[in-house]
């Protein structure tokens, strides 16, 4: 395993980090025990995983709520190996039926940090994410809160997910004239298909030496070798076969690429992601173990000029802001 730093922050992350969306829920608890055991074994040491994981994402508290979390946390107090991993969660998602059980209000901030912090059976949070962009809480009122966090030993830094870049230049003006670091981390969709944060997000966080995180880097398993697996008939799924047909010339051309370096998709795709500089660590959702293998054998894959310039061909980005559109 390999290591970065998170952003312009101290904290050194693996760039693999191991997300727990559906630990719990779809992936039953012996089941995610062995993954993270696996996951430590390999090196990884950034968990990922959020209040809200677990189940259906709405506000009906018997969908499962907090199910991750508290898998995660038995997890922890069963292993010992709280010390060994960096550990992100997140908040903003409605976590009951309140108006106030959801959004970034400090109220809420505090409330769902105490709750993760006994769902995770841990005093300490080391990555606190804000799930989502609130434009209706004043920045103030955001960074007044998670300082209490700090100073109370809860949480040790600050991350943002699904944000905008002038969001993320907002939040650290306001970090900045309350001399706090503010952000260290934003976690956004990110994918050879889906490349829309290159035209402004990426930018920014180059500039203000915050971490990318990408989720979904295999673009819910369409850069896994989905062709292949399309002509072993195991796909069933009616969405899936329409998500090919939109996209199969350049699967076609995406896949005989891969073939011809040798490597599987899987690890082309991983392998595209952490070349970015501003990428810290990649989210990989393993269901099994099987699969975290698998995902962590992009580490061994070098791409050179000439295949990203034929990758970035084949799936064309934005390019960057104004550039993109201007002279």
């Amino acid at each position: 395993m390999t290591y970065a730093h998170l952003g312009r922050s101290g904290l050194m992350v693996s760039r693999m980090g191991l997300g727990t969306m559906n630990f719990g829920y779809t992936v039953d608890e012996p089941s995610s025990f062995a993954i993270m055991d696996a996951a430590i074994d390999a090196g990884i040491n950034f968990f990922d995983t959020a209040d809200v994981y677990g189940g259906p994402q709405s506000p009906d508290m018997k969908k499962g709520y907090g199910i991750a979390e508290e898998t995660v946390g038995r997890w922890l107090h069963r292993s010992g190996h709280r010390d060994d991993i960096v550990l992100a969660t997140k908040v903003y998602q409605p976590m009951g039926l309140s108006p106030n059980d959801r959004r970034l209000s400090a109220y809420h901030i505090r409330r769902a940090c105490e709750a993760s912090l006994r769902r995770l059976q841990t005093d300490h949070i080391d990555l606190y994410q804000m799930h989502h962009v609130d434009r209706t809480t004043p920045w103030e009122e955001i960074w007044q809160a998670m300082e209490q966090l700090v100073r109370q030993g809860k949480i040790s830094y600050v991350g943002s997910s699904n944000f905008a870049a002038w969001d993320v230049a907002l939040a650290q003006c306001a970090a900045s004239a309350r001399h706090f670091l503010g952000l260290t981390s934003e976690q956004s969709l990110y994918n050879l298909a889906v490349r829309t944060v290159e035209l402004e997000l990426i930018p920014a966080l180059r500039s203000l030496g915050i971490g990318l995180i990408p989720y979904s880097p295999l673009h819910a398993g369409l850069l896994a070798g989905v062709l292949k697996t399309e002509t072993e008939g195991r796909i069933s799924d009616d969405s899936t076969r329409q998500r090919i047909e939109a996209h199969r010339d350049q699967l076609e051309a995406y896949e005989g690429l891969c073939r011809e370096l040798g490597a599987k998709p899987v690890d082309v795709a991983l392998a595209w992601l952490l070349r970015n500089p501003v990428v810290s660590t990649a989210i990989v959702g393993a269901t099994t173990i099987a699969e975290l293998q698998s995902d962590l054998d992009a580490l061994s894959v070098q791409l050179d000029t000439e295949s990203m310039e034929r990758l970035d061909r084949i799936w064309p980005g934005p390019g960057e802001a104004p550039q993109a559109y201007a002279w």
